[in-house]
């Protein structure tokens, strides 16, 4: 069996290169038109029913469902995943699977977001309906207002008309571009009614670079008697013990009230080596008013503190007294860098 030709491209040679970067413009070009029409239509109509969805949606007892076929419903995939992560409970409901159980997952205390170009879409007739039936709220997010979804819906977000970028008009793109978009601000728009804070935002991210941007030193810092911290007056010959003995290659010196005064690097000891060295006390080895920083401090805001001042330890001090240590290793295990 042969592949047909339009697929394998048979005698097709391609256009010029030159050419690629002149239908990459015009794509941008066209998507960039879509996208200021879809603002202009925030003052033009939009802005009553984009209001009515964020205050349906943040008064709501339940969860936002979203629903969609083909490339809607990737971009509803989408919306629904940035809902979920900017604190409006959310998942997605293929719209062919509604009819074969899925909708048993909808509840009447939940909101239904569907997503249709054309508003016509088939696979949406049994969501509808049930939405109809048990009265659960129903936005729309679609192109025709007077469509079967536009009609039936009890807010509809009706979407500017823009054409495509595609040279035939076919493939969807400015289309699903303003979906995308306006999904986004309807979704930080509850984010910011909601008052959702950046420690709200790390509950949802824990992990990955995201969630290492927004640890705190306080979060992975060195405690207890885990601190290299040695008092005032002790002699050189036991502070290289405990300075062994804690593995962090430096050692914090702290006065009669607790207080950090200074601290030994393995440098303070090179270039205090001498036959007396072992009987000199700590105060005389140790580099005075060491750099230190605050448990509230970012994670990579200490490691760039660390990378700028070309030290790989920093002492964390609550009214001058050490409560911990943090290396740069520590921060570029948790993905800080």
């Amino acid at each position: 069996m042969h592949m047909p030709s339009f697929l394998t491209h048979e005698d097709r040679p391609l256009r010029p290169a030159e050419e690629w970067i002149q239908s990459a413009t015009r794509t941008i070009e066209t998507e960039v038109a879509a996208l200021d029409a879809l603002q202009a239509s925030l003052a033009n109509g939009l802005a009553e029913p984009f209001t009515k969805a964020v205050e349906t949606i943040a008064h709501s007892k339940g969860r936002v469902i979203v629903s969609g076929i083909g490339k809607s419903g990737i971009i509803g995939t989408k919306l629904a995943a940035t809902l979920a992560s900017t604190g409006t409970p959310a998942f997605f409901v293929h719209a062919s699977e509604a009819s074969h159980g899925d909708l048993g997952m909808i509840t009447e205390d939940d909101v239904v977001i569907a997503l249709s170009w054309s508003g016509e879409t088939q696979e949406l007739a049994s969501l509808l309906g049930f939405t109809r039936r048990f009265k659960v709220p129903l936005i729309a997010l679609t192109r025709n207002a007077s469509s079967a979804l536009g009609s039936s819906s009890d807010i509809c977000l009706t979407l500017p008309q823009v054409p495509e970028a595609c040279p035939h008009g076919l493939a969807p793109t400015s289309s699903t571009l303003i979906q995308l978009a306006l999904g986004d601000a309807l979704a930080i728009a509850l984010l910011e009614a909601k008052g959702f804070t950046a420690q709200d935002f790390k509950v949802y991210h824990p992990g990955g670079k995201l969630g290492a941007s927004l640890m705190h030193v306080k979060d992975i810092m060195h405690t207890g008697d885990h601190l290299p911290v040695a008092q005032s007056g002790m002699l050189m010959k036991e502070a290289l013990v405990l300075m062994t003995q804690k593995g962090f290659g430096v050692l914090g010196v702290t006065d009669t009230a607790g207080k950090l005064i200074g601290i030994i690097t393995d440098g303070d000891l090179r270039r205090h080596i001498s036959p007396d060295f072992l009987e000199k006390t700590v105060e005389e080895v140790m580099t005075h008013n060491p750099k230190t920083i605050e448990e509230t401090l970012l994670a990579p805001s200490a490691l760039e503190m660390m990378n700028s001042l070309k030290i790989s330890s920093l002492f964390i001090v609550e009214d001058g007294k050490p409560v911990g240590i943090i290396r740069t290793l520590d921060l570029l295990k948790i993905g800080a860098a």
